[in-house]
């Protein structure tokens, strides 16, 4: 398909936007989403208020960070979280690579650093914990985001994707998925593209359901998260 191999920044045209026009899962896995985002930020509310004055008061930056993706259909949708790196993180990384090769190898083969010299004191605790994608419930309830599927992509992410890219496509990035019970950054970027694949063809609620049963161990033990 066309949007499979779209270059950077394109629109879908028409022909894909029929033919990729519903989201997996349908109805019953969009309200499972809301339901499920509603009743976590009831409940994670006081947290929620916490990580927010602590983000704040560490440095007096802005809480919120959010950062283009690529969604259903190809439709951009800001990706929300607490902020976890400093303000200048941009031009912080952009120095950080040109001097170290190493880390600059690390990044072209994963988009992740295990050492990333952006990350701020809070931040580090965030990613670790995985709070840091809290806001992302917000996303879900816009209908940005479902709670279980691919890792939302940037552009340049999708173009690696290939011939698989449509899967993606198919359905709404998700706030957990098989990438985060599966050793998440431990794992190659091959490996999390065939784990996107896998899910949107085998989608059911039962899968669902059992990979945020998965999620609370994964995200307890930290695996493969930094």
């Amino acid at each position: 398909m066309k949007s499979a191999t779209r270059s950077a920044g394109s629109p879908l045209n028409s022909t894909d936007e029929m033919q990729l026009a519903f989201p997996t899962g349908g109805l019953a896995k969009r309200s499972f989403d809301v339901t499920a985002a509603v009743l976590a930020l009831i409940v994670f509310s006081p947290l929620f208020l916490m990580i927010m004055a602590l983000v704040k008061f560490t440095d007096g930056g802005s809480v919120f960070y959010g950062h283009k993706r690529v969604g259903h259909n190809g439709r951009y949708f800001k990706c929300l979280k607490f902020r976890t790196m400093v303000p200048n993180g941009d031009e912080v990384l952009r120095r950080h690579l040109a001097s170290n090769p190493e880390a600059a190898e690390e990044w072209r083969a994963t988009r992740k650093l295990k050492n990333d010299p952006r990350v701020t004191a809070v931040g580090t605790v965030l990613r670790k914990l995985s709070l840091d994608e809290l806001p992302q419930l917000i996303n879900i309830i816009r209908g940005d985001m479902s709670v279980v599927g691919p890792r939302p992509v940037v552009d340049e992410e999708l173009t690696l994707y290939d011939n698989f890219a449509v899967y993606y496509l198919r359905t709404r990035p998700g706030l957990t998925g098989l990438w985060q019970i599966s050793g998440r950054n431990d794992v190659s970027y091959e490996t999390r593209i065939a784990f996107d694949t896998q899910y949107v063809q085998n989608w059911s609620l039962r899968t669902d359901f059992a990979i945020i049963v998965k999620t609370i161990p994964a995200v307890c033990l930290s695996r493969g998260s930094y």
